[in-house]
């Protein structure tokens, strides 16, 4: 028995590595998938490149209406596009309003959400002049985080949209 237990602890711990998320986990309600998507296209301001983009974040973060995800470094994803609590300061200065409104409206505005992930893309995009490097620094600005998510946004944009999803 003692010799089996390391092999136990190994195989709790992959099963609890390889468990789905809170946010991957959760089954999508119809309506709220229909009012995420009216946001989104509202946010990309009729630019189909940025839709997509927002598209395949929010596929990437499978969030909902609602949503507030623990990360272990204290902070929290919040709704659809799991706008990462680390923003609401700074977007609660960019436009001038409590951040105690701006978490819940992160949360529970599915429309206020999209807008603040098209804001923190865009301002990636500005800082680092390159398009996958924005999508990586959506998420984290880890080098090797940024290479993983990326790569997982790219899936997720060629099961949306098809491998030529940028070609015009």
């Amino acid at each position: 028995m003692t010799r089996c237990v390391p092999y136990l602890i190994c195989a709790l711990l992959w099963a609890a590595l390889i468990a789905p998320s809170p946010a991957q986990a959760r089954t999508r309600n119809p309506d709220d998938e229909r009012l995420i998507g009216a946001c989104i296209r509202r946010a990309s301001l009729g630019r189909p490149w940025l839709e997509k983009t927002l598209w395949g974040l929010r596929d990437q973060e499978a969030g909902w209406i609602g949503a507030e995800v623990a990360n272990t470094n204290g902070t929290h994803d919040l709704g659809p596009l799991q706008i990462n609590s680390w923003w609401v300061a700074r977007i609660a200065a960019h436009i001038d309003r409590p951040k105690t409104h701006v978490h819940h409206w992160l949360r529970f505005d599915p429309c206020f959400n999209a807008e603040a992930a098209r804001w923190v893309f865009l301002s990636a995009l500005r800082t680092t002049g390159d398009y996958w490097k924005a999508v990586g620094v959506y998420h984290s600005p880890t080098a090797w985080r940024q290479r993983n998510y990326t790569a997982s946004v790219a899936v997720h944009l060629s099961a949306r949209f098809g491998n030529d999803v940028f070609v015009r």
